[in-house]
Formats: C-alpha cells, sequence, structure tokens
C-alpha cells in the first residue's frame, strides 16, 4: 500500500504536537524557576539594604520614626513586589539585645550595640503557569542583620 501525500502530512503534524508539547511545558518551567530565584534576589536585597538604612539611623523624614523608614526603604528596594498594601504587614524589623539574643521591645530597642534584624516574612509566589493541579505556592522567608553603630549627635530616632 501506498501512502499518501495527506497521509504523510497528518504523522507530521502529530509529530510536531508530541514534541512542543513537552517542550513549552518545559520552557515554561525553567522560566518560571528563574522568575522564582530573581524574586528571591530582589527581595534578599532589598532587606540587605533595609538593615544598612537602619545602622546609620537615616530616618525618611524627622518626623517619621525608624522602623517605619526601614520598612518604607525595604519597601522601596523592593522593585514593586512588595509594594501592594496587603504585603506591607510581611516587613518585620526587630532589635536584639547581643548578650542574650532576646528580642527588645522596649522604645530603646535601636540604641547602639544591638542587632538589628529585618525580614520579609511569609511571602508567597505563587506558580506563573502551574503545571500540576493545585498549585502551592512557595512560601519565602527572608533575613538580615547587622549590630547597630554608634549614634548621631542629635541621638538615635524614635522607633
Amino acid at each position: 500500500m501506498r501512502r499518501t501525500q495527506s497521509a504523510r502530512r497528518g504523522n507530521a503534524v502529530m509529530e510536531v504536537a508530541m514534541i512542543t508539547v513537552p517542550l513549552f511545558g518545559l520552557l515554561f518551567g525553567i522560566f518560571d524557576f528563574g522568575y522564582a530565584v530573581f524574586l528571591r534576589s530582589c527581595l534578599q536585597n532589598a532587606v540587605r539594604e533595609g538593615v544598612r538604612y537602619a545602622v546609620t539611623y537615616q530616618t525618611v523624614s524627622p518626623s517619621t520614626c525608624q522602623d517605619e523608614s526601614i520598612k518604607q526603604q525595604v519597601r522601596w528596594g523592593g522593585m514593586g513586589f512588595l509594594s501592594a498594601p496587603a504585603n506591607y504587614d510581611k516587613i518585620k524589623v526587630r532589635y536584639y539585645d547581643p548578650a542574650t539574643f532576646t528580642e527588645i521591645l522596649a522604645p530603646g530597642g535601636n540604641a547602639p550595640g544591638n542587632v538589628v534584624e529585618v525580614s520579609v516574612e511569609n511571602y508567597q509566589h505563587r506558580w506563573l503557569v502551574p503545571l500540576y493541579w493545585p498549585s502551592t505556592p512557595i512560601v519565602m522567608n527572608i533575613r538580615s542583620s547587622d549590630r547597630m553603630e554608634g549614634t548621631p549627635a542629635t541621638g538615635a530616632p524614635c522607633r
């Protein structure tokens, strides 16, 4: 039996479909994973910048306290990922006593010598192209810390 031209064309269409579907799945998976790595890197840089901002006792304006200024700096450095109001509560600023490693909740926690920790907690990244159902989000917890420097001549700002 001879194969006709249309039968050969039908085989070609099936071969292309059988190759492109897994290929696109693989490409979208690589893109999605790369995007998650990029997101984590951006948030880590934003948190690091927030800590650097904290240890130098800077504030956005004279009327803004230090914790809110640090959070604002992290939002600015987050490349828009933290700009939604739902993400404001995910940014945490904590101060620790370096001798006992206990959290300082008192207003003077930003004293020189204490450790400041800036973190983004429970940030959820949903896959752009969920290749399986149901899609579970990636939960990211990013932290950075450093020791507070000496206070400026004007004294430590409000916390």
